[in-house]
């Protein structure tokens, strides 16, 4: 939706949709648009018509909210739900980047249309999941591809690639961040984790294996928990804690 100051525009249907049933918003009632390139737009409801939702778009504000952090989770494939719940709150822990790939051991086997449908669908959890949080920039959701066809590409300079591993010798907490403008990419296998031909590919094509604790997380847990802790050493989340 094309926005710009002193216009009035017609909400999309699921976002009016959400307005009026879930946030129960009435006309003169202010709220906050953006269109996922930075910063926003206040604006005012000026009507309500059945599904309609007409709003003054206010003068842009640069407010940012994203990490200083760039951080890429490399997923493999969860079964769907596990999928939906891990793109909602990577993006709410500040994910830069989404990657799907298909393992090995993934459950879920995506291709052609379906993988299409699937990619939308990810997307449109990626941006409601910025609305909840209040994220004007929207992190990219990348079509899905095999775990081998993306670890063959040459990886970015100033990288910092982790592979959460039981039994691996480093703690997140013993490595040095990256360096300034660089990257993390964090990969994390699906149900059954990644094959040991998978792990050893992916150390070829440099992620240092590093544990996270004596348990063994659920492909569900394991990267939200790490994506949190990443974030609190190298990002902004022990910056808010110490500022509040």
């Amino acid at each position: 939706m094309p926005l710009a100051a002193g216009v009035c525009v017609d909400l999309p249907e699921r976002v009016a949709q959400h307005a009026i049933k879930v946030l129960r918003l009435r006309s003169g009632d202010a709220l906050t648009l953006f269109n996922g390139a930075g910063g926003e737009y206040p604006a005012r409801i000026v009507g309500i018509e059945r599904a309609r939702v007409s709003v003054d778009v206010l003068e842009w504000v640069g407010h940012e909210r994203e990490s200083p952090l760039s951080v890429t989770l490399v997923q493999a494939l969860q079964a769907s739900e596990k999928m939906d719940w891990t793109v909602q709150k990577a993006v709410e822990l500040g994910v830069r980047r989404i990657v799907p790939v298909v393992s090995k051991r993934s459950v879920l086997r995506l291709e052609g249309e379906r993988a299409l449908r699937r990619l939308e669908h990810w997307r449109g959890v990626a941006a409601a999941a910025c609305e909840q949080c209040g994220r004007n920039r929207l992190p990219e959701v990348t079509v899905p591809e095999s775990l081998e066809h993306w670890l063959a590409r040459e990886p970015a300079a100033g990288v910092l690639r982790l592979l959460l591993a039981p039994g691996a010798r480093r703690s997140l907490a013993t490595l040095p961040g990256p360096p300034a403008g660089g990257w993390v990419e964090l990969l994390i296998g699906a149900e059954g984790g990644l094959t040991p031909e998978e792990a050893q590919l992916a150390s070829l094509t440099g992620f240092l294996p590093v544990h996270f604790g004596p348990r063994i997380l659920r492909t569900e847990t394991a990267g939200l928990a790490a994506l949190a802790a990443i974030q609190f050493l190298w990002g902004d989340l022990k910056k808010e804690a110490t500022d509040v």
